[in-house]
């Protein structure tokens, strides 16, 4: 359900084309999921990139890999957490979206302390609430289409509603990318899983190409019912963030709008789990290899507690700082964005690296380990140079820090 928070956004940026954004975002997004089915059958360890990089590229730039990503792993949580406060204080507004932030924090937190097994558990629950609601709202919103007609064109959504505007579609892919980001978490947990490491890279394939047919038929759906257009959307920027719960609440009715807002409190702040639990695990990998303070590697009972207590803590410290912000949420994703995608070219240099430069695995599949990694990169390289300057000074910024940590770890060992 993770287009419901962007839709309107997306549906301005796109001029209406906002299907098939989430079309053009899942191909570019499955080059990188075909690069982490790759690499995790080569090194299916904790750490996820920062252990591929590392593998494929050496210890500086796999340090690199795990330094940038932690910008997505320690804070995309942030961003799910502060989903949920927004969809809270619509259900409760005498309830500030900080408090609900913070307690969306803690009960996860505790979740999570209590071992990857529970966490799973409570995850498939929420998982399976999320896709009764959005069965409903399927099905509620294909019987408002056959009775009332569409407010739009039946096939706007892939060619815009004022329109078409291929630069504004690919505008609009470094906003929808936000939408996938947790897809890659999976391979965080390749030590813990059974069944090896075939699993894990079937998991990250299947569940991308899953959120990508949802993603696609929820805002097909979403974008028929929308009484307003996309250059009023634009014009209107105040809205963009509830418009697909107002787009429900006009053409089905309040009672859907109550239990989306419900279900995606709920959904948020458990794909939060999933995602501060991936972010631990990072920190544990890259402390075990002593690229962090080594106490993050410790463990108790095979839960590394020490890695999800800070991983808690970041997550909290960012959730609530932006939860008090009107512009909070806009600084969070453009930061995780950018950190993510640049930790996935680092990705895509690492299979090219181990299976055409290095050979380690035989004779080259040219296109499964050149091209398609190649494009990949491209493709992500286009994002990072299209998204906002903000986000690209402090992605700089945060790569500069770490390049001064890995330079002053070289001189101790050195020595």
């Amino acid at each position: 359900m993770a287009p419901v928070g962007v839709f309107g956004t997306l549906d301005a940026k796109s001029h209406g084309a906002v299907a098939l954004v989430y079309v053009v975002a899942t191909v570019a997004m499955g080059f990188t999921a075909f690069s982490y089915a790759q690499m995790v059958r080569v090194a299916p360890r904790a750490g996820s990139v920062f252990t591929y990089a590392r593998t494929a590229l050496g210890e500086g730039p796999g340090f690199v890999a795990g330094w940038m990503a932690m910008l997505d792993y320690l804070l995309i949580p942030s961003v799910a957490y502060l989903f949920a406060g927004i969809a809270m204080e619509a259900l409760v507004p005498e309830v500030h979206r900080w408090v609900w932030t913070g307690i969306a924090v803690v009960v996860t937190t505790l979740l999570n302390l209590w071992g990857v097994r529970a966490a799973a558990r409570v995850g498939f629950a929420v998982l399976a609430m999320e896709v009764v609601v959005l069965l409903v709202f399927v099905v509620s919103a294909v019987v408002v289409l056959v009775r009332n007609g569409a407010s739009r064109d039946w096939w706007s959504p892939l060619t815009g509603d004022a329109g078409f505007s291929a630069a504004a579609v690919v505008g609009a892919v470094s906003v929808a990318v936000l939408s996938y980001l947790g897809f890659d978490a999976i391979a965080s947990f390749a030590e813990e899983v059974t069944g090896g490491s075939e699993k894990v890279a079937r998991a990250v394939l299947l569940c991308l190409a899953l959120a990508g047919v949802l993603f696609v038929a929820q805002t097909w759906l979403v974008a028929l019912l929308e009484p307003v257009s996309s250059a009023q959307l634009a014009a209107e920027p105040s809205t963009q963030g509830s418009a697909f719960y107002d787009a429900v609440d006009a053409s089905v009715g309040g009672w859907l709008h109550d239990l989306v807002a419900v279900s995606k409190a709920i959904g948020a702040a458990f794909a939060a789990l999933a995602g501060q639990a991936a972010g631990a695990r990072l920190l544990f990998a890259m402390g075990r290899e002593r690229r962090l303070p080594h106490a993050l590697a410790r463990t108790d009972s095979g839960v590394p507690r020490v890695a999800l207590l800070v991983s808690a803590t970041v997550t909290m410290i960012a959730a609530v700082w932006a939860a008090r912000r009107d512009d909070g949420l806009d600084h969070l994703v453009s930061v995780v964005d950018i950190g993510a995608l640049t930790a996935f070219v680092l990705l895509h240099a690492s299979v090219v690296s181990w299976f055409a430069v290095r050979r380690m695995a035989g004779p080259p599949r040219w296109l499964a380990h050149v091209v398609v990694p190649v494009v990949g990169a491209a493709i992500l390289v286009a994002v990072i140079v299209e998204a906002a300057v903000s986000a690209q000074v402090v992605a700089v910024v945060w790569l500069g820090v770490g390049l001064v940590v890995l330079a002053m770890q070289g001189v101790r060992s050195v020595r």
